[in-house]
């Protein structure tokens, strides 16, 4: 079960940072864009981490406070879903005694 969230998320955060990369190149030539809802709904269900990168890669929406933050605290919750799921003990706390 743990492969397949981790491959969800995987697959959802390359998905994120390429559409923060066309958007930003579709921005830049003044073309059609992503609606701004499709990139919370990639963030929101798998992609916050490749959202958050690509926001800072691209300097993309980063004037937007809502973004800047929702997709940090989207990628800081992934991040935490994957550590947990590989079993990875930040803090060294045992937890087999208790």
């Amino acid at each position: 079960m743990q492969a397949v969230i981790i491959s969800w998320i995987v697959f959802l955060s390359i998905w994120s940072f390429a559409a923060m990369g066309y958007d930003k190149r579709q921005a830049k030539r003044k073309r059609s864009r992503i609606p701004e809802k499709n990139l919370w709904i990639l963030a929101i269900f798998g992609g916050g981490i490749g959202a958050y990168i690509g926001m800072m890669v691209f300097n993309h929406k980063t004037r937007y406070t809502n973004f800047r933050i929702g997709f940090l605290v989207l990628a800081i919750i992934y991040i935490s879903i994957i550590v947990y799921s590989l079993g990875i003990d930040l803090f060294g706390m045992d937890n087999r005694n208790l």
